[in-house]
């Protein structure tokens, strides 16, 4: 796993980390989760590697909430993927993950995106309200690049809103612009959390900051690193009095 670090554009303090699983093959080097992803849920591999991704997710997540403590503590976002919406045991796992690492469920935020809800509408509907029973966050990923966004966030029990990296990127333009703004705007009305992907300039980092975005992340911040690195970035960050903050 690798971690990238989330970071709130009002106090720039640091507000948890999403988990991103990364492939080290012994002679191809690193291979990207666009080419392996699909090829896993195909085969249905995807079954047990998000297990082990939301396992060690959540036992890396405690080991640093107890070595670098918070109020709010630090949380992590995992991916959830369509084929694991299919998993008539889901929730049970979820349930038993977070009793075996000692996690709240709080401190856990499940990503999913609009083609996992389009594929399975009644498993996803069920599963997300399961999850929300139990303190788990919901964030809707890639937002903005499906059909029906706007439908989701009425039908299902959302928390927060990620705006997808091809909108931040596009930022000088005026019609992107507005629509980030537009979002930012809405999901305030809607009391849902806001976080900017692939934030990559300074200058989107401004732009945003004048939207009122809640949350960014992407490589102007930190690229995604493994955990050894991460835990490094904690501290510094923490030393630097810059870490999650009562309030």
């Amino acid at each position: 796993l690798h971690y990238q670090p989330i970071i709130s554009l009002e106090t720039w303090r640091m507000s948890g980390f999403e988990a991103l699983i990364r492939w080290e093959h012994p002679e191809q080097g690193i291979i990207s989760p666009v080419t392996f992803i699909p090829l896993a849920q195909e085969t249905g591999l995807i079954i047990p590697i998000g297990l082990w991704v939301l396992r060690e997710a959540c036992r890396q997540a405690r080991v640093w909430q107890d070595e670098f403590p918070s109020d709010p503590p630090l949380s992590i976002s995992v991916n959830l993927s369509g084929k694991q919406f299919l998993q008539a045991d889901l929730i049970e796992r979820i349930e038993d993950i977070l009793i075996e690492t000692g996690l709240q469920a709080s401190s856990l935020e499940m990503e999913i995106t609009e083609s996992a809800i389009i594929e399975n509408i009644d498993s996803a509907t069920l599963i997300l309200r399961q999850l929300k029973t139990l303190g788990i966050r919901v964030s809707l990923d890639d937002f903005g690049t499906g059909y029906s966004s706007l439908s989701y966030l009425h039908r299902f029990p959302i928390d927060t809103i990620k705006i997808d990296r091809s909108f931040v990127s596009r930022m000088n333009s005026p019609k992107n612009s507005e629509i980030v703004r537009t979002i930012v705007t809405l999901a305030g009305d809607l009391g849902l959390r806001v976080i900017a992907e692939g934030v990559e300039t300074r200058e989107q980092i401004i732009q945003l900051t004048g939207l009122n975005c809640d949350l960014v992340q992407g490589y102007l911040l930190s690229k995604p690193i493994d955990g050894e690195a991460m835990r490094d970035l904690i501290e510094e960050i923490y030393e630097r009095g810059l870490g999650a903050h009562e309030g």
